[in-house]
């Protein structure tokens, strides 16, 4: 085995917590209402200024007009919070236009000359249904009784595959069941081709970002990432790409976290997207750091991590598809 793939045995211990999060305790914080979208609203251009603490059906479109153009604030899920904010930012200062922050008449034009509706219609196929989908449990010994981390329903899979979240799907498709077969459903337009070969990654800790450039200097994708913590900081540097492994196992060696309780513990946590690096692992020659996906895509840009660079699974998986082994990859304050 070459280098890379013990990057992947030992790295991937580093990069996330010792719990899954979406199975995680629920928080104390007051819930906002339910979200409330209208699909012809999500597909009618729209030239109304959105900014921090809006919600609804421009939000929504905003969100996947950005994805489209290869700029991901992680989760589409129609509120405007930090990620997207930062994405708006790096939108703006890539085309010229005033860097607010907000979703303005100008930015409003350059995301609308994208044609293409926001929103589609699919149907559930039976493929679709095959599972096995099975409770995945928080603790992480427990985790590796499973003989795979895959999805916990079809609408869990269904709202990763269309970049949304559950809650959005949910909105969208009012009365849907998910779990039967031919069910048509409204999804976000949000499934492109990759844009191209990257010679370059730079991982902003500051930005909460990672961008790929091809060898003309052209910024290729911006995603919203988190990336290490006050315990395990990013590793800033000049790194190259090693290799990148899909559909990596997770070796969970408690004596590398922090806050681990049981030191002693260890496990081999099988493949699958809920496992605790998702569906890829791109590993970089810094030891024991990589970029990779996550079970938890509504965290990416808040939650820590623990020294490594993460991303939803499918920016994660579309940045994969853009890289090499020497792809440079600079990571910075």
């Amino acid at each position: 085995m070459g280098r890379w793939w013990i990057g992947i045995t030992l790295g991937a211990i580093l990069a996330a917590p010792g719990q899954a999060g979406k199975r995680a305790a629920a928080s104390n914080r007051q819930e906002p209402p339910p979200l409330a979208v209208d699909a012809a609203g999500i597909n009618r251009p729209d030239q109304s200024q959105i900014q921090m603490g809006d919600r609804g059906s421009a939000v929504v479109r905003a969100q996947i007009l950005l994805d489209r153009a290869h700029f991901s604030c992680g989760e589409i899920d129609g509120n405007f919070g930090t990620s997207l904010q930062t994405t708006v930012r790096a939108f703006q200062q890539d085309r010229n236009l005033p860097v607010t922050g907000a979703v303005d008449p100008a930015t409003w034009a350059a995301l609308n000359s994208d044609q293409a509706p926001a929103l589609v219609t699919t149907a559930i196929a039976p493929d679709d249904l095959k599972g096995p989908f099975v409770p995945i449990p928080a603790n992480i010994m427990k985790q590796a009784q499973l003989p795979a981390l895959g999805y916990t329903s079809p609408l869990e899979e269904l709202a990763e595959r269309f970049h949304a979240s559950p809650e959005l799907m949910r909105a969208l498709n009012p009365g849907a069941g998910f779990d039967n077969v031919g069910q048509p459903l409204m999804v976000p337009n949000a499934l492109t081709m990759p844009p191209g070969q990257a010679a370059c990654i730079i991982v902003s800790k500051g930005e909460s970002s990672v961008r790929a450039y091809d060898a003309s200097g052209k910024l290729l994708a911006f995603y919203v990432a988190t990336t290490g913590s006050q315990h395990d900081p990013l590793p800033i540097g000049e790194w190259k790409i090693n290799g990148v492994a899909k559909n990596p196992k997770f070796h969970y060696n408690a004596s590398l976290f922090w806050d681990a309780k049981d030191k002693d513990s260890r496990a081999t946590i099988q493949p699958g997207p809920n496992n605790p690096v998702g569906v890829v692992w791109i590993d970089l020659s810094k030891e024991h750091y990589g970029i990779h996906g996550t079970p938890d895509p509504g965290k990416i840009g808040h939650a820590f991590s623990h020294g490594c660079i993460r991303l939803t699974n499918w920016d994660a998986a579309e940045l994969a598809s853009m890289v090499q082994p020497g792809t440079p990859a600079t990571l910075k304050e």
